[in-house]
């Protein structure tokens, strides 16, 4: 479903309080008068002085704590966070800011079907699924060993997006009618993080909460998984966000955390043709980064294309290479109560009795690709516990096929539009994933598999990648980038990489893009009126 996270950022941006090298650009454009809460990282875990200091500033209260990334959370008049930065102890300050979020074939197409066939089911492994709650379904009766919300008294699922991720993780499958829609590892412990509301929005802190808890429980139920669908805009480097600095912590962890990479491959506000639109916390080196395939309603895997919608790389502002890989994500049915608000405000994708029973849905974006990736790494270490999570993504990554068909064209029905997508690494990542490839490699890396750097050549229109120190990626023989990319490069010809936009320090959201309903929630780009319209 194409809402995967999209900021709806601090309200109103207008003028003053001008922004400086501890400040994110956001508070040069609040009014000073303005309250708001932010995130105050830390160099080091504040102290009681740092703590006196932050209430110093005017008219500010303290409103929580976020110990996993050494931050303070306060609100106070946008005019006085400036005074702030004085504390050298302070790394840097952003607004709390807002996300949303962003089984058919999905089985057989991504090869999973063939793991469960020898009895791979995710048994004893934790996934936890930070998303919009979760509410029964028979589907899910037993998988649910802890359920907590981040964001009010209950940890029901009124939106319905987290219990079609969690079905797509975990579904048993039971309730098809003898279509068998089950999940990838329908015997995963489910631990559900509420932190996105009715409407599918949700705040940094929030989320940042969640992560914290699921490295607290890790060893209670076993969570090896980490499982975000969703994602707001990219507004600093990486090593700044507090979203990207959260799943690091859960990664350094021992927690595999997989990220939905974003719904924006369409978005070309700035003549960029969709690429440098991976949101956060997708953009972080670390996390495995899932883009969309869709399955052309088919057990085979020959006639998959890409989803013209999936976000591409590189990332703003760092230019990492991404996604990492791309998963199964087009018309995904999964598990939904009747009654929750995509239920009732798209019935066009209400499954209906005779197929599945009365509570399931068809749904599409990387939102559902990033579960199903989710499902893959509990199957993985239900067969290979002492797997760390560069193991993990490596061996994913240099196991997905590398094998895509030429540049193919998709069309909107509903608007008419026509969306051309080139399958370099900056669109499919190390490629199509590849389940059953997966469980039966051994090779294990053992430096970090963080995602490259990606650095462009104006001259020759040409990129060309750097890793960082200890990089799996520098043993050409194993794990050198012909082996796990392919000869799908990324300087692939026809591709569009924007004059400075996709380079630049800057980012490529335009405001129709954070704030212009017919992009976010537009009938036509999410849904549309005619069957698989916005979908392709």
């Amino acid at each position: 479903m194409k809402p995967i996270l999209h900021l709806a950022i601090l309200a109103s941006l207008a003028a003053n309080a001008v922004a400086g090298p501890k400040l994110s650009s956001e508070f040069s454009k609040l009014p000073p008068n303005q309250m708001v809460e932010v995130i105050i990282q830390f160099k080091a875990l504040p102290g009681q002085a740092d703590l006196s200091i932050a209430l110093g500033a005017a008219g500010s209260s303290l409103t929580g704590r976020l110990n996993l990334i050494r931050a303070l959370t306060l609100r106070l008049p946008a005019a006085a966070v400036r005074a702030l930065e004085a504390n050298p102890n302070i790394l840097y300050i952003t607004p709390n800011r807002k996300l949303t979020p962003n089984l058919s074939y999905t089985r057989e197409a991504s090869t999973a079907a063939i793991a469960q066939s020898y009895g791979w089911t995710g048994s004893g492994v934790g996934v936890a699924v930070i998303d919009s709650g979760f509410t029964s379904h028979y589907d899910l009766g037993t998988n649910v060993v802890y359920k907590e919300s981040f964001i009010d008294s209950t940890t029901d699922d009124n939106f319905g997006h987290g219990t079609h991720v969690a079905g797509i993780v975990a579904g048993g499958g039971s309730a098809n009618d003898g279509y068998k829609n089950k999940g990838i590892a329908p015997q995963a412990k489910l631990i559900v993080l509420k932190a996105l509301d009715a409407n599918g929005s949700g705040t940094d802190i929030a989320v940042i909460q969640a992560i914290d808890r699921a490295i607290q429980l890790k060893s209670q139920y076993n969570i090896r998984v980490l499982n975000l669908s969703l994602g707001r805009p990219v507004f600093e480097s990486y090593t700044l966000d507090p979203l990207c600095q959260a799943v690091e912590r859960a990664w350094q962890a021992g927690i595999v955390v997989v990220v939905a990479a974003g719904n924006e491959g369409r978005n070309n506000t700035q003549n960029t043709s969709g690429y440098g639109t991976i949101l956060s916390p997708g953009n972080d080196p670390f996390v495995i980064t899932v883009g969309a395939m869709k399955t052309r309603n088919t057990a085979s895997r020959a006639d998959d294309q890409m989803a013209s919608y999936s976000s591409k790389g590189p990332t703003a502002i760092d230019h990492i290479l991404k996604p990492d890989l791309v998963a199964p994500g087009n018309r995904v049915v999964a598990p939904m109560r009747t009654g929750v608000t995509l239920w009732n405000n798209h019935p066009g994708n209400q499954v209906y009795v005779s197929a599945y029973g009365s509570q399931y849905f068809k749904m599409s974006g990387t939102s559902m690709a990033a579960p199903v990736v989710s499902g893959t790494v509990a199957l993985l270490l239900q067969k290979q516990p002492s797997l760390t999570p560069d193991q993990v993504k490596a061996r994913l990554m240099k196991t997905a096929s590398k094998s895509f068909p030429g540049p193919t064209i998709a069309t909107d029905p509903a608007t008419g539009a026509y969306y051309t997508t080139a399958y370099d690494s900056f669109t499919v990542g190390a490629g199509y994933l590849d389940v059953w490839a997966a469980m039966n490699n051994s090779d294990t890396v053992t430096a970090s598999a963080r995602s490259p750097k990606a650095n462009f050549n104006s001259s020759t229109n040409t990129v060309t990648l750097s890793y960082p120190d200890g990089s799996a990626w520098t043993n050409s023989v194993l794990w050198g980038s012909s082996v796990v990319w392919g000869t799908t490069n990324v300087s692939a010809s026809g591709v569009v990489w924007g004059t400075g936009v996709v380079w630049g320090t800057g980012v490529v959201w335009g405001t129709s893009v954070l704030w212009g309903t017919g992009v976010v929630w537009g009938t036509g780009v999410v849904w549309g009126t005619t069957e698989g319209a916005g979908e392709e």
